[in-house]
This record gives C-alpha cells, sequence and structure tokens, in this order.
C-alpha cells in the first residue's frame, strides 16, 4: 500500500489484445473500479464500433469516463487529467483498487507521467485562422507544417486529428515556442503498477478481423446511420474515428460496404502500429504479459505481488 491508499494499476496494450476482459477480471478479483483512458469511450452512442464493454460486462465492475460526452463534444487532456485525478481520491477513499485501462497513449502518459499542458491561453481568431486554412489545405497538408515547426509535437498527434494539430500551432504561433517543449510534468500518482498485455502480431490481426466482423454483425452500419441521422456530421472529430468513417463513406455511396470493412482493418493496424510506439516492449516500468488462457491469474498473482511492496 502506498501513503494514499490503494496504487493505481495501469493496463495497456494494442487494439484487440483483451484488455477489456483482463480488467474487469482483475477489478473483480481485488474489489476494483476502472477508469478508460480509451478517448473513444467517452462518446455516447459510439458502442459498438469502439468495442465498448457491454452493461452486462460492466456489472458489477464500476466503470468511470465512458458515455461522458456526445459525439460533437470534447473531452480535453486537461479536463481527463483533472477527472482521472478526482476518481482516483474518490475510489481510494470507497477502499476499492482503481485501474486506468486503456490504449490512447496520450491519455495513459499523461497521467501516470504527470503531464501538465502548456499555460497558453486560447487565441480564438488564430484558431479560427488556422482552422480555416485546415479547411482549405487539408489536415494532412496542416499537419506538414506542424512537422516543420515541431517534429516531436508532430510524432505525438495523429495527422487525423486536427483539432490537436490546430491547438499546437496556436500555442506555437501564440507564444514564438515550441508545444512538445511547453509540456511540463507534475507530480503522477504514486504507487502505480503498470502492466502490458501483447499477442504475437498475426494472432492479433487475426482478433481484429474477428472483431471488425462481429461489428458489423452486431449492427455498426446501423449505429452509424443512426449517428448521421441525428445530425452528428461526418466531418467530426469522433466520426472520423475507425469504423464511423468507413461506414459513413458506405451510407454516402462512397465505398461498397466490403470495401468499407477492409479498409476498417486495414486502419486498424497501422493504429495498431501506433500505440506500439507510445508502450515499448523495453520500457522498464512495464511488465508485459503475452495473452494466453491464464494471462488473468498471471496478472493477478503480479498484482498482489506488487501490492505488498507498492
Amino acid at each position: 500500500m502506498t501513503e494514499t491508499g490503494f496504487p493505481l494499476v495501469v493496463i495497456v496494450g494494442p487494439t484487440a489484445a483483451g484488455k477489456t476482459a483482463l480488467a474487469i477480471e482483475v477489478a473483480g478479483k481485488f474489489n476494483g473500479e476502472i477508469i478508460s483512458a480509451d478517448s473513444r469511450l467517452f462518446y455516447r452512442g459510439m458502442d459498438i464500433g469502439t468495442a465498448k464493454p457491454t452493461l452486462a460486462e460492466r456489472k458489477g465492475i464500476p466503470h468511470h469516463l465512458i458515455d461522458v460526452v456526445d459525439p460533437d463534444e470534447t473531452l480535453s487532456l486537461a479536463i481527463f487529467q483533472q477527472e482521472v485525478a478526482r476518481l482516483l481520491d474518490e475510489i481510494r477513499c470507497r477502499g476499492r483498487l482503481p485501474l486506468l485501462v486503456g490504449g490512447t497513449g496520450q491519455y495513459v502518459l499523461a497521467v501516470i507521467e504527470g503531464w501538465q499542458p502548456p499555460a497558453v491561453k486560447p487565441a480564438p481568431e488564430m484558431r479560427i485562422a488556422l482552422t480555416t486554412w485546415a479547411n482549405e489545405i487539408g489536415g494532412d497538408a496542416l499537419h506538414d507544417r506542424l512537422a516543420l515547426l515541431d517534429p516531436q509535437a508532430a510524432d505525438a498527434i495523429d495527422a487525423r486529428n486536427v483539432r490537436r494539430t490546430v491547438r499546437a500551432l496556436e500555442v506555437i504561433l501564440t507564444s514564438g515556442e515550441r508545444f512538445s517543449e511547453q509540456r511540463r510534468k507534475l507530480e503522477p500518482p504514486a504507487g502505480q503498477i503498470l502492466i502490458g498485455l501483447t499477442c504475437p502480431r498475426p494472432e492479433l490481426y487475426e482478433r481484429i478481423d474477428r472483431r471488425i466482423e462481429g461489428m458489423i454483425a452486431s449492427g455498426l452500419v446501423a449505429e452509424v446511420r443512426r449517428l448521421l441521422d441525428q445530425g452528428y456530421s461526418p466531418e467530426l472529430p469522433s466520426m472520423s474515428a475507425i469504423g464511423y468513417q468507413e461506414i459513413g463513406r458506405y451510407l454516402q455511396g462512397a465505398i461498397t460496404l466490403d470495401e468499407a470493412v477492409i479498409l476498417m482493418k486495414r486502419r486498424t493496424r497501422l493504429f495498431v502500429r501506433r500505440q506500439n510506439a507510445w508502450f515499448k516492449p523495453a520500457d522498464p516500468r512495464i511488465r508485459w504479459f503475452t495473452l494466453c488462457d491464464d494471462t488473468g491469474g498471471e496478472v493477478i498473482q503480479y498484482v498482489r505481488q506488487r501490492m505488498r511492496y507498492a
């Protein structure tokens, strides 16, 4: 135990590696509560395409930061960090073990490393100008401009995330300093136990394929159609997520359903590679486990051992 109570158990790994099932098993064993660090799970109504844990899976295990904003809203990194800090205090006060679980590397590292976003006030006029520019030249081209000014920041920001690219350029052009150099660090949560879950690449790709095919069978097309019918623009950052963008194009008649599925599988494989850049096998902070029949038992034993000394 730490001075603040239970340690923070963090479970990371690539998409489709089995993080959700593992987290539920560990939380059930240690009377835990799960905090989602998957930015796709924040959105209400986006369930199938995000592989959101079902209500049945969540039964008996409190889950947090799932279904907290609508698809046309945002949950900034700063607000996410504030919410996690609040939840950690509340979960520990209840005498329960907190688990931070997800594959969004930026959000996980912001918590475990105590990132503090740049203290630069928003510049609305600059933001409007940059957004207009992005619409004219395209998100990829705007990201290329960021790479010229701040390669480190560009490496950390997905080119499809135009909003974050705009914010990085806004900070640079307003302050005259690189965005990446303005990221300060606060004291991270004490007593962290970092667990990585992985599996051989061919097996992971098979799991990805089965997951995507299962999404289609479970009604992903109807889910995307409902979101579009509710007025959510396909241009929203949330609707550019894997699955929603491709099915949206299918519903617009731009591609066939088979083509959409192929693109989903391709984009997910590329996403897995980017996730690996956030959490590397050589990272000494992380104890990696390979997915197998008894992975849950191995992780539970490891957590139990670490809790004696955390």
